[in-house]
């Protein structure tokens, strides 16, 4: 696990961390066994974000993690360097809505949703994809 304990301080999660007192994003890396030839499954731990990069789950939507069409040797320090600089992480907010902040984001929810969002993107590109398409 890695805690992230600064974000853009320009940034409304900079302004949420602040508000609720979050020391920092906990973000857990799963590796692979033919790491670094494909990249390690990174996700969001605490707080739970919504809205922006993080999805159900805490999967982080980023084309660096995701297969590449050729292998590319991927480095841990290239994936938080990245999760880094994709902050504000694409207006994401601390979740605050009652019982919902609570609750904690589960491994299974985000791989599912990182296998969706990986599809939908081999489909489109790195761009949004209508609304219909989740």
């Amino acid at each position: 696990n890695v805690k992230l304990h600064q974000v853009d301080k320009d940034s409304v999660l900079w302004q949420d961390m602040k508000e609720t007192n979050t020391e920092f994003i906990l973000l857990n890396l799963t590796f692979p066994d033919n790491f670094p030839f494909s990249p390690p499954f990174m996700r969001v731990l605490s707080p739970r974000l919504e809205n922006g990069y993080v999805l159900d789950g805490g999967a982080i939507c980023m084309e660096l993690l995701t297969p590449a069409p050729s292998p590319t040797l991927t480095r841990v320090y290239v994936c938080l360097r990245e999760a880094w600089s994709a902050q504000p992480w694409g207006q994401g907010r601390i979740c605050r809505k009652a019982g919902k902040s609570k609750k904690s984001f589960s491994r299974k929810e985000a791989e599912a949703t990182f296998k969706s969002l990986v599809k939908t993107h081999e489909k489109y590109g790195w761009v949004t994809p209508p609304v219909s398409d989740g």
